[in-house]
């Protein structure tokens, strides 16, 4: 691994590079924070792929990329003079430093829960009106419910056990299929909601990421219906003209893969 002096002067190279393709590239002349903004979720998006991968060298590619998206807002923001990079790891630094007293302070912490406990109390203490206030709005749902449920967990609004959560599962089962047999389709949606939702915070119960979950069940099913497709071709077939069982033998043979 790289010492500190070489990481630093790596950084420092990447800082440099910054300032020369914002003077010369015609490209990164003409970005501005409103266009890089996609690219940068694009670029967010493929490293989260790569971690879900277990790809170690594609994500160090990837963070490369982000890297640069954050070197480039910087730049962006100093050439506004209203921040620039110093700025922005200072910030970082103190904020840390502020929401970590049991490391840079005084206080003494029994476990990771009381540490979330103090580190959503901070967040209220400098002036944020609601735990809730750090969810961004433009969070995929399903990501913005697990972090929703972090967040009121941190102080204190939580179920005590796995099984009262479980039930409050079988419980909006119960409600969304009533709504199913009535055949309202809005009453639908919304009980269906709850049932995800509770399904996301008895994930969160058992340790296990409801997002990571359902990305790897997307990965297993295309991979799958790929070899379907695969084995269709292999017969000169379409998929369209086979029967449900004549799927089903390739389906079968997929998942022993």
């Amino acid at each position: 691994m790289n010492s500190r002096a070489d990481q630093l002067k790596a950084f420092d190279r990447l800082l440099t590079i910054m300032d020369e393709l914002r003077e010369q590239c015609p490209w990164d002349k003409k970005q501005t924070m409103e266009t890089l903004r996609h690219l940068t979720i694009e670029e967010t998006y493929e490293l989260g792929d790569a971690i879900l991968e277990d790809d170690l060298e594609e994500v160090k590619k990837e963070i490369g990329d982000l890297m640069l998206h954050m070197v480039f807002y910087a730049k962006i923001g100093s050439e506004k003079k209203a921040f620039d990079i110093a700025d922005v790891c200072n910030g970082i630094c103190e904020k840390l430093i502020h929401r970590h007293p049991h490391i840079y302070g005084d206080v003494t912490v029994k476990d990771e829960a009381e540490v979330k406990r103090n580190w959503e109390n901070l967040k209220l203490k400098e002036g944020r009106t609601s735990v809730l206030e750090g969810v961004p709005n433009s969070l995929p749902a399903l990501v913005k419910a697990s972090r929703i449920q972090e967040k009121v967990a941190g102080v204190g609004f939580d179920w005590e056990r796995p099984e009262q959560v479980w039930e409050k599962v079988e419980e909006e089962l119960n409600e969304f299929k009533v709504e199913v047999e009535k055949g309202d389709t809005d009453a639908m949606e919304d009980e269906f909601g709850d049932v995800l939702f509770s399904m996301v915070n008895y994930a969160r119960f058992l340790n296990i990421n409801p997002e990571n979950a359902l990305e790897r069940t997307n990965k297993k099913f295309k991979k799958r219906f790929e070899y379907l497709e695969q084995k269709a071709k292999g017969l000169n077939k379409d998929l369209k003209d086979m029967t449900l069982g004549e799927m089903d033998v390739f389906w079968e043979e997929a998942k022993k893969q």
